[in-house]
């Protein structure tokens, strides 16, 4: 089934109240929302006229017995079942009217999120973006759309209101006397319940960060037998939001008995004047009758009108919580008129310096090329800014200054969907969704076939270990790929890039959860792979770096030497050292020794040279 795009979206006059700026979306919905509406109001017409019915029975057939009374019984049941017919057609269309908008809602949001980079994503929670794109979307569409469904219900006062005073004036009158009162304090209320209401979404997020947090993590969790620390932190989230909900209670319990109670306090009024206008002879038993059941039928839409100032209340903090992610603007887009052309792979950096959004530095006018078909290996110690190439390649980021280019274009000149289609990266900690392997590999060239599929999958050594799972290529992996090994979620992702074939090629550290032996193979695999594609290897290990034509080295965000491994191994100290401390972890890792000796280092370098 295609996905159908959202028929509007929120206006970006961040001028506008939350209601206008909501208004486009209601407006494309309008003929369900109408349809809906104007049965409602014609359901209210039924309704009124039942009261009616009893008031002309009573006074005919059982005050004067001018009529059968079974006659207006008939008409009473038979009004009671056009009502129920037309009731059912009205909810009917408000649901359909509902889900709609928060289908709507739901992929204004996301599309929103999808187009952010990955700079939005550092600085923002996960769980602040799963409860804006949760519980808040609830919160606007429930009073998008019951919102004008519960005035329409409140109208049958105005209905109610007119019938009486076709009946009888000074009794309508009588019993309307409470309602402007009941206004007063649905104002007051409003205000009253709005900072309540933000303070209660901004901690329902806060709480949901914790619980994914704790879910993504529980390794980590369990690893560090942290689960009563956790548990308080997550009970102490728990009491901010309880606090907050006690304080919309009280506010609720101070304020919804009065706009309850004071139309029961106009039912009194009608009995006790109308009771006194009956022995004057001024009115009729069965007005009073007709009157009292009025004065009922106004006490739900009344109590609906302080659920709806609630929900409006609500839905206003929950819709500037939305806003504030729809109203932040994407620092990577495409300019107006985006190149889509075809990339041989000339990657070039040109005095190009970066900061991370938290104000991390990571490169300082570095510059650097790979020609098309070249195999380059880049290696540095920790922070060096070794995966940060990678990442302003594919235009992730966009550079501080300076630029990136691949065939002579700037990177922020192309499509970033021909660009990202064209850089294929492999990150060192691989993601997998809850699908198929076969799906996973697939997801670049989701039409691939299973030979394509498998075809990718032998060249990154993963076909081997796929078909020894019960499913083969069809297991579906948990979620992240945490039923694979570390080493086995890399080859898939391996695969995955592979599948795309780009013709830039990142590999960051893909390898160093696999086993030395296992990585050979693929290497093996890779050779014929890389052979002409430019490809670009972040590497810790002397194996991935005999991948390589040429080896870079970094140091503080800069390229301070650049040649073959043999003639940076003979003339640059600092390669040496960056290769022994490699080495030393290598060894560290395979052995679960302590780090080896001097002569043990320049053996291995020795060897690597060779």
């Amino acid at each position: 089934m295609s996905r159908r795009a959202p028929r509007a979206s929120i206006d970006p006059d961040v001028g506008k109240s939350w209601l206008r700026r909501a208004l486009p979306l209601v407006k494309a919905h309008r003929a369900l929302l109408i349809t809906s509406l104007v049965l409602s109001f014609a359901g209210l017409i039924v309704q009124v006229q039942i009261p009616n019915l009893v008031r002309i029975g009573i006074d005919r057939a059982i005050v004067d017995r001018t009529a059968q009374l079974g006659t207006y019984v008939w008409w009473i049941v038979g009004f009671a079942l056009l009502q129920g017919l037309i009731n059912f057609a009205a909810r009917l269309y408000l649901l359909r009217t509902a889900y709609e908008l928060e289908y709507d809602l739901r992929n204004i949001v996301y599309t929103h999120l999808v187009r952010m980079p990955f700079g939005f994503y550092d600085r923002v929670q996960t769980g602040e973006l799963m409860s804006r794109s949760g519980s808040d979307i609830r919160a606007v569409q429930m009073y998008l759309s019951f919102g004008p469904s519960i005035l329409v219900q409140c109208l049958i006062a105005v209905v109610a209101f007119g019938l009486m005073l076709s009946i009888n004036v000074p009794l309508a009158i009588v019993a309307m006397a409470t309602m402007p009162v009941i206004g007063i304090l649905g104002v007051t209320m409003r205000k009253a319940i709005f900072p309540v209401s933000w303070m209660i979404q901004a901690r329902l997020a806060q709480l949901a960060t914790v619980v994914d947090e704790n879910i993504q993590g529980v390794r980590i969790v369990k690893a560090f037998a942290a689960e009563g620390r956790q548990l308080r932190t997550l009970a102490e989230s728990a009491d901010r939001i309880r606090w907050a909900y006690r304080q919309d209670a009280r506010i609720r319990s101070r304020w919804n008995p009065l706009l309850d109670n004071l139309p029961r306090l106009g039912l009194a009024l009608v009995l006790l004047v109308g009771g006194y206008m009956v022995i004057d002879g001024s009115t009729t038993v069965g007005t009073i009758v007709a009157f009292n059941s009025y004065v009922l039928m106004l006490q739900p839409p009344f109590r609906m009108l302080g659920m709806m100032i609630m929900m409006g209340q609500r839905a206003s903090a929950s819709a500037r919580r939305i806003y504030e992610i729809l109203d932040t603007p994407s620092e990577v887009v495409d300019g107006p008129d985006p190149l889509v052309v075809p990339l041989r792979g000339d990657l070039a950096f040109e005095n190009v310096s970066f900061a991370y959004p938290n104000g991390t530095p990571a490169l300082d006018g570095l510059n650097l090329r790979v020609r098309p078909g070249e195999t380059v290996a880049v290696v540095g110690g920790t922070g060096s800014g070794k995966s940060t190439l990678g990442r302003l390649a594919a235009r992730f980021y966009d550079v501080t200054e300076g630029r990136v280019t691949i065939d002579g274009h700037d990177v922020r000149s192309l499509s970033l969907a021909s660009l990202r289609e064209q850089v294929g990266i492999v990150p060192d900690e691989p993601f997998l969704f809850s699908l198929s392997l076969h799906d996973n590999i697939a997801y670049g060239k989701p039409h691939a076939t299973r030979d394509e599929v498998i075809t990718a999958a032998v060249a990154a050594g993963a076909d081997e270990f796929i078909r020894d799972l019960p499913d083969g290529y069809d297991t579906v992996v948990g979620e992240r790929g945490y039923t694979l090994s570390g080493g086995q979620r890399q080859r898939v992702a391996i695969a995955r890039a592979l599948l795309v074939n780009p013709p830039v090629l990142v590999l960051d550290d893909a390898t160093s959860a696999i086993d030395v032996t296992v990585e050979q193979r693929i290497h093996a695999s890779l050779r014929d792979q890389m052979r002409g594609r430019t490809t670009l290897i972040v590497a810790h290990r002397l194996s991935t770096i005999g991948l390589a034509d040429r080896v870079v080295l970094m140091e503080a965000g800069r390229v301070i030497a650049d040649g073959t491994h043999a003639s940076l191994l003979e003339s640059e100290p600092r390669y040496a050292q960056v290769l022994a401390a490699t080495i030393s972890s290598d060894s560290s890792d395979s052995s679960g020794g302590g780090p080896p000796t001097s002569s043990t280092r320049a053996a291995d370098a020795g060897v690597a040279a060779k």
